[in-house]
């Protein structure tokens, strides 16, 4: 098993010039490709239902280009397929074009000959669409657990120098509750060392608390969210922030076969979410995933 809880932060404190800055992600996915309506909508008919995700990280890109703000996008495979104009438009205005794999299955829903062929795939498609490497990877719905700590080794051995996958808390879907919370360097299972960004909790009194966005950003008050993130800056502790096009489009078709929770896990709050985004991007200076674990001594200079 990988090495989780290992303690290896390169240096736990990031010298910037300037106020620190966290890494901005957004995972580029469509509505209907969400984990909470696995169970209602068939992968197979993905074509069937009308896209939006072109129109939606557009509108991501025009905030970000009005904040001067470069991010991550974590693609996914099935949309740069369909949407090759899309990646590059993404990269033309400067952000790090990272994967999300192929067509967002959970890995613990696969076998590792699928992962590395789907991983793989990804990557090469992604690599030759904006003409440059893909060095980090994100896996739909954060599955790895500790059931998958394989797939650590398998991002290793394609040529991926970070992962942001691990979530430390515990949800029905995803989670390692006691893995190191902090940007670090993980031992895989094989032996090998990767670069993880785990997604950003707040700890206190003994709770957990996700404060990193998405859904999370959605459901609590803005006031609390910028309260515990400004926690995390404050004790010299990059975070990650994360969201999905879809979040700013509360024009979205609704999936009424979905059960009760997960409609509200994904429409609560779409029409609030734009504008708490520009809070956010006032309250905090952001950059790529990649440029911070490079300031922090994570990442081999070469990359």
């Amino acid at each position: 098993m990988a090495t989780l809880m290992e303690g290896a932060v390169v240096r736990r404190y990031s010298r910037w010039d300037g106020p620190m800055k966290n890494a901005f992600t957004v995972d580029v996915e469509d509505y209907f490709q969400v984990q909470a309506f696995a169970d209602v909508i068939d992968p197979a008919r993905w074509d069937d239902y009308q896209p939006r995700v072109v129109a939606n990280t557009t509108a991501m890109l025009e905030l970000l280009g009005e904040r001067g703000v470069a991010g991550t996008f974590f693609v996914l495979g099935w949309v740069a397929k369909r949407n090759p104009d899309l990646v590059r438009q993404i990269a033309r205005a400067g952000h790090e074009i990272a994967s999300h794999g192929m067509n967002h299955r959970m890995i613990t829903a696969q076998s590792a000959d699928v992962f590395r062929s789907e991983t793989r795939d990804s990557k090469k498609l992604l690599e030759d669409l904006c003409q440059q490497a893909v060095v980090g990877y994100r896996a739909a719905t954060y599955s790895i657990t500790k059931k998958s700590t394989w797939a650590l080794d398998i991002l290793c051995e394609e040529g991926f120098k970070y992962d942001s996958s691990i979530f430390p808390m515990r949800h029905d879907y995803y989670g390692i509750p006691d893995a190191n919370p902090l940007p670090h360097r993980l031992t895989t299972p094989n032996g090998a060392r990767l670069a993880e960004f785990p997604i950003s909790v707040l700890r206190r009194g003994g709770l957990t608390i996700p404060v990193a966005g998405g859904g999370y950003f959605r459901l609590l008050p803005y006031p609390f969210t910028r309260w515990a993130l400004r926690e995390l800056n404050g004790a010299s502790q990059e975070f990650v922030f994360y969201i999905h096009p879809w979040e700013v489009d509360p024009g979205q078709p609704r999936i009424e076969k979905a059960g009760l929770v997960s409609r509200f896990r994904h429409y609560q709050n779409l029409k609030r979410c734009s504008a708490r985004l520009r809070l956010l991007l006032g309250d905090f200076e952001f950059t790529t995933m990649r440029a911070v674990l490079s300031q922090m001594g994570l990442l081999d200079p070469e990359v």
